[in-house]
């Protein structure tokens, strides 16, 4: 599709930081910045914007620098033997039309085979070395291929730790704006909040709290502020008692109750509840 039809364009990385910025992909460039692959300029390029972008726009790239910066701090925390072939298969998965690698570096060699350079050849050298030095696409592809490189012979595979980033109580636990209440549960123990209203989420662990009776389970209820019923936030047996649960959609709510109920649960709390936490800050 052409450029000018009015279709989508492109989102490839432009030959400098400046551009890249001037086009708003500032975000797009989270990884490499937290990676220390950009020159002193291109920092100061890049702190330069983010300093005076939109609110959110900020807070999306810290976030991504946070995220690249903790994934590799993890990878590092293992020593195993890396995967055999593992160099290979990522270099492999590089798209198509980035430069050849060897040819590219063999090019020193092929000069100094040709004999001494003319002019001209000199100057056409000087603008290679510059055009080399431009943060081109071909470049972010390898320091993406490098990172992918360094997560794997970490010993922490990429797809796991996807996976604990898209785990729910992961995503509560972790909002930068998380905060933690706690409350006593009568007959003992503690009932532990973490609230994010950015997730409009909370997780629920219980510390120390007993069993409920037999034949008994703990219910959780989301109390709302406009004073409607109660809304029933699932059930807590013996077995999920040492288990965090995530409750959502806690806008509209006030309060979180726990009650005592048969099992199987109950349509509306059995009175009175044994722990209750406001959820308001």
């Amino acid at each position: 599709m052409d450029a000018n039809d009015g279709g989508p364009r492109p989102r490839g990385f432009a030959a400098d930081i400046a551009t890249d910025l001037k086009a708003g992909r500032a975000v797009e460039l989270a990884e490499i910045y937290a990676l220390d692959a950009v020159s002193n300029d291109e920092r100061d390029a890049i702190d330069t914007y983010i300093s005076t972008a939109p609110q959110a726009e900020r807070d999306a790239f810290n976030e991504r620098v946070r995220q690249a910066r903790e994934t590799l701090a993890l990878a590092f925390t293992a020593e195993e033997e890396p995967p055999a072939g593992l160099l290979e298969r990522t270099l492999a998965q590089l798209p198509a039309e980035l430069p050849q690698l060897p040819e590219a570096m063999s090019g020193k060699a092929a000069a100094e085979a040709a004999g001494p350079a003319s002019g001209d050849e000199l100057a056409a050298a000087r603008q290679g070395r510059e055009e080399r030095r431009r943060p081109s696409a071909a470049r972010r592809w390898l320091i993406g291929a490098a990172a992918a490189a360094a997560l794997a012979l970490g010993g922490v595979g990429i797809g796991s730790y996807v996976a604990s980033q898209n785990d729910p109580v992961n995503q509560v636990l972790e909002a930068q704006d998380v905060r933690e209440a706690s409350t006593n549960v009568t007959g003992g123990g503690t009932v532990l909040l973490a609230i994010s209203a950015s997730k409009d989420a909370l997780v629920v662990r219980m510390k120390d709290v007993p069993p409920p009776p037999a034949g008994k389970v703990y219910q959780m209820w989301l109390i709302p502020r406009n004073g409607s019923a109660p809304v029933s936030q699932g059930l807590m047996d013996a077995e999920a008692l040492s288990k965090p649960a995530v409750v959502s959609g806690i806008g509209p709510a006030s309060m979180l109750g726990i009650t005592v109920e048969p099992a199987g649960g109950s349509a509306v709390p059995t009175l009175p509840t044994v722990a209750s936490a406001r959820l308001d800050s």
